[in-house]
């Protein structure tokens, strides 16, 4: 059966369709419903279950959710219980790790006030809560295609089908996806969702904005000797294991029951084709301030995830006819905080707030342009403007000059004024890799399989699982350009920056041969970011395939 003689797939009307179920999605799906409980919403999620793809470091600031659910600390279904006690900020050496005075740092960097947990554990508890309110949620389903009427405005999604093998024939199973069509349809997918890029794309969103920036963050939660436990204390770095033109830094929290999250993030617009974030993370916790803190402690849990940096200046626009961007998939992070929860969950509220009064006026899958002209002026505006320069500058100067000229930037915009305007992120992180000439392989030490790990029996602790046989996910539009560049110029950087071992250069006597091994994937979207040809594409998977994170 050819795509022209599929079935027609079968449809559903809503007043308004979300795509993801992450905290700006829920929160706005909750709002909407506060605002107007009469209203259809369904939201889709590619996941198995709301959360099971969700990463976050996650100090969570609760501003957000105080306006959501203001009675949610005296909820005792809620997983946030660990407030911040203790707060510190190290600079790192190979064998040292200097603290910075508190009372350096910019108030807004101020975490007293946060509570520490599980991003994902999170989001399961406000599924049901969206559910008690109406709103219906489809976990398993992805959305693979946006829907436009004949004026070019989007009016729905599509979800994938499923049950097609991986030569692209129909197997018994096959299932034709579902429309879901609604009066305005918001996408919350996160950092580099794919029917996002391809409307930025498609409606020129991002025509005056500076270029998106990445970083790919790494993450484990370790149970730990509860000798050793210190809960509520979090500590970030910077500096080693990273050379100084090689932006990124650290984090472990402690919170419930003897765990600790640790992460690592390598800003992606690294120049190092040999760098590997993965192993980068792996030799972190050897340094001596650090490995003693897991010695007889067991490792949970593992992901990694993509992450929004450019800020302010990258943020593209939000509406366009039919619908609006929310959430990381507008790139809402504030960097130097490593928090982008509250603005998530700020910018779903906000969003359902115009969407709310379109449909109370009899509006219906035109632009919310109001939307757009109110996000500056909102809390998450205003938070992302104070930090704009921070990203940029230690891009320019490096960690050292950088992170101490960020840091003034950060006090003078507490003040009201900045020295520096608005500094501009020059260029994608797809174009910053150097030729492998320039550099030296990288002998990252070996796993000692206590502290330290390789990729598979770390993806073999995110329950990561595809159905084998179905097309491949990761979509290389010119195999030839591949092997031409990015294996002859840049030494195969692909094996590298992946953190879950997705792609290999094997050697044959015919030559190299580029593998993909995509029932690894844990949908962290590096590859679709950091590929010096943008060669790569990420493409959604047959729905509830990829990680399957528990406590993330």
């Amino acid at each position: 059966m050819s795509a022209e003689e599929l079935p027609p797939r079968e449809s559903m009307e809503f007043d308004v369709v979300i795509v993801g179920a992450g905290p700006s999605g829920l929160a706005a799906a909750i709002r909407l419903k506060q605002l107007n409980a009469d209203l259809s919403i369904v939201v889709v999620e590619k996941g198995s279950e709301v959360g099971a793809h969700i990463l976050s470091g996650a100090v969570i600031d609760p501003v957000s959710l105080d306006k959501l659910i203001p009675d949610w600390r005296e909820d005792a279904d809620c997983p946030l219980k660990t407030q911040v006690k203790d707060d510190r900020f190290y600079w790192t050496t190979a064998t040292s790790a200097i603290r910075l005075p508190n009372f350096a740092m910019p108030p807004l960097m101020n975490n007293h006030h946060c509570y520490i947990g599980s991003l994902g554990d999170v989001c399961r508890w406000l599924g049901p809560k969206a559910e008690a309110l109406g709103v219906e949620i489809y976990p398993g389903f992805a959305a693979a295609e946006v829907l436009y009427d004949d004026n070019g405005a989007v009016r729905g999604i599509a979800t994938g089908d499923m049950g097609i093998a991986r030569d692209g024939s129909l197997k018994d199973s096959f299932t034709r996806g579902m429309e879901l069509l609604g009066k305005y349809t918001l996408f919350a997918e996160g950092a580099r969702g794919s029917l996002s890029k391809q409307l930025i794309a498609k409606y020129s969103l991002d025509a005056k904005s500076e270029p998106s920036k990445f970083g790919i963050g790494l993450k484990e939660v370790w149970e730990i000797d509860p000798a050793k436990h210190q809960k509520g204390l979090i500590q970030h770095s910077f500096g080693w294991p990273l050379n100084n033109s090689t932006g990124g830094g650290s984090f472990l929290y402690h919170y419930d029951d003897n765990k600790v999250a640790v992460g690592f993030v390598v800003h992606l617009n690294y120049d190092d084709p040999y760098l590997s974030p993965f192993d980068e993370f792996q030799r972190f916790k050897t340094h001596p301030s650090i490995r003693t803190v897991f010695e007889g402690g067991k490792r949970l849990s593992y992901g990694a995830r993509a992450i929004t940096e450019g800020g302010y200046q990258s943020v593209p626009r939000l509406s366009f006819p039919g619908g609006a961007l929310i959430g990381c998939a507008a790139g809402f992070v504030n960097v130097p905080r490593i928090k982008g929860v509250h603005n998530a969950m700020g910018s779903g509220m906000l969003a359902a707030e115009h969407v709310a009064a379109a449909l109370t006026a009899g509006r219906a899958n035109d632009e919310l342009v109001e939307y757009e002209n109110a996000w500056r002026d909102s809390a998450v505006g205003r938070d992302l403007h104070r930090v704009r320069n921070v990203k940029p500058l230690w891009s320019k100067f490096g960690t050292i000059i950088g992170v101490a000229l960020g840091g003034f930037d950060m006090w003078c915009n507490t003040l009201g004024f900045s020295l520096f305007g608005t500094q501009s992120h020059a260029k994608p992180d797809r174009k910053t890799l150097d030729a492998a000439k320039a550099h030296t392989p990288i002998a990252y030490p070996k796993p000692d399989g206590k502290l330290t790990f390789d990729k598979l029996s770390s993806v073999f602790l995110s329950n990561t699982n595809h159905e084998e046989d179905q097309p491949v996910h990761l979509k290389v539009a010119d195999m030839n350009l591949q092997k031409a560049s990015e294996h002859d110029v840049y030494a195969g950087p692909s094996n590298r920056y992946c953190p879950a071992g997705v792609y290999e250069w094997v050697e044959e006597t015919s030559g190299p041969r580029f593998q993909i091994n995509a029932q690894n994937c844990v949908h962290c979207k590096t590859c679709d970011v950091k590929d010096p040809n943008g060669n790569i594409t990420w493409v959604p998977p047959e729905g509830g395939g990829g990680p399957n994170y528990q406590g993330m």
